[in-house]
């Protein structure tokens, strides 16, 4: 018999406590793959080139504050502004509570040229600018919920005191989100009263070599008044977004520490239980000239094996089941994608390697440092 197969004849011995533990290793790398994945999307918001082109003019208190309409006028006419267009977050109400998803309010004709990395059809764009009571969609949420063009939605407030009710003009792809809704911010005016309320203003500038300028100028501009402003690049305004969740990541961390810890007790128990079974055999074989290194060796590939196929089970499973399945869907929107990235999916493996190496370590140890003679009395 080979060297390679005695290793494997060693872990198939048991076949259900090697399937048990493979399964162990699999399900909790599983669990790890999505917490990691789920971290990254909550983390790292995706990002385009037309995107480094893009600030964001909020309310220096809170995203809970408006802005005067006023302020439009005296952000395009600073040096650097190719766009300005108004954008404010009505979060409505579909039919139901749980079917969420992002609406805003926005200057038609401005928002394709600011989200320039979104495409639709230029029939759909025209019907949308011309008609105060129209709305485009982007194709995640039109299929999500069925919708088609020449829909008529109605989206309950909660936010504002107000009800739209509109026509679905237009379906656009590509872009970083395909789940909003855009509708006329002249017809959200006219709802509230032509108060000239605007939670958001969005920019787009000409280079992105003069963002540093034009976030000083607009937020000098406006210092002292009943409604300062805080302008930041698009990135940094979702990442400031993102930690309204609280310290999400330290929580994932946390968890993924939790799992990779219980594994290690858990494989280190299976390989105890597997070596102190194999006393006599390890004394026999140290009888016959088998030295320490190459006993370790053996029961190491042996818990590395077993630690890798749970790793390979678990990982590449949860890559095939997320690249298959509508992650959007399941989570009622709060994933708007959810890749599982090749990084992540080396990280899961490194993570197994280290878990057959580190769990049998020290049961091997004692087990090879103890006599030939007390090994063979073990199982006398």
């Amino acid at each position: 018999m080979t060297l390679h197969g005695f290793i494997l004849r060693n872990a198939l011995r048991n076949k259900r406590r090697m399937l048990l533990t493979v399964l162990s290793v699999a399900l909790s790398l599983f669990l790890l793959v999505t917490l990691q994945t789920a971290l990254r999307e909550l983390t790292q918001p995706a990002t385009s080139e037309e995107a480094a082109l893009r600030i964001v003019v909020r309310h220096k208190v809170s995203l809970g504050n408006v802005l005067p309409e006023k302020y439009q006028s005296r952000i395009e006419r600073l040096p650097g502004v190719a766009y300005c267009m108004k954008l404010t977050w009505f979060g409505g109400i579909y039919q139901d509570e749980r079917n969420f998803f992002p609406q805003f309010a926005v200057d038609a004709e401005k928002l394709f040229p600011v989200f320039a990395e979104a495409e639709i059809d230029p029939r759909q764009l025209d019907a949308f600018i011309k008609e105060k009571t129209a709305c485009v969609v982007g194709r995640k949420t039109m299929q999500r919920f069925g919708w088609k063009v020449g829909d008529k939605i109605i989206l309950r407030g909660t936010v504002w005191p107000v009800d739209v009710e509109l026509t679905i003009r237009g379906v656009y792809d590509g872009g970083i989100d395909e789940t909003n809704l855009f509708f006329h911010h002249e017809y959200f005016d006219e709802l509230m009263g032509r108060k000239g309320l605007v939670g958001t203003y969005w920019l787009k500038v000409t280079d992105p070599s003069v963002i540093p300028g034009l976030v000083e100028r607009i937020d000098t501009a406006f210092r002292n008044t009943n409604a300062e402003t805080k302008t930041e690049t698009e990135r940094a305004f979702q990442l400031g977004f993102i930690s309204m969740f609280g310290n999400i990541k330290l929580l994932i961390r946390s968890i993924s520490t939790v799992i990779v810890f219980t594994l290690i007790l858990v494989t280190a128990s299976t390989m105890s239980m597997t070596i102190r079974e194999r006393a006599r055999e390890i004394a026999i074989l140290k009888a016959v000239g088998f030295d320490g290194r190459q006993l370790l060796g053996v029961i190491m590939a042996e818990s590395f094996g077993l630690a890798m196929a749970g790793g390979l089970l678990g990982c590449v499973g949860a890559w095939l089941v997320y690249s298959h399945i509508d992650v959007y869907s399941l989570s009622r929107g709060f994933f708007i994608k959810f890749d599982v990235t090749p990084h992540i999916l080396v990280t899961g493996l490194l993570v197994a390697a280290l878990l057959g190496v580190v769990s049998c370590l020290l049961p091997a140890r004692t087990s090879i440092r103890a006599s030939v003679v007390d090994g063979l009395k073990e199982l006398d």
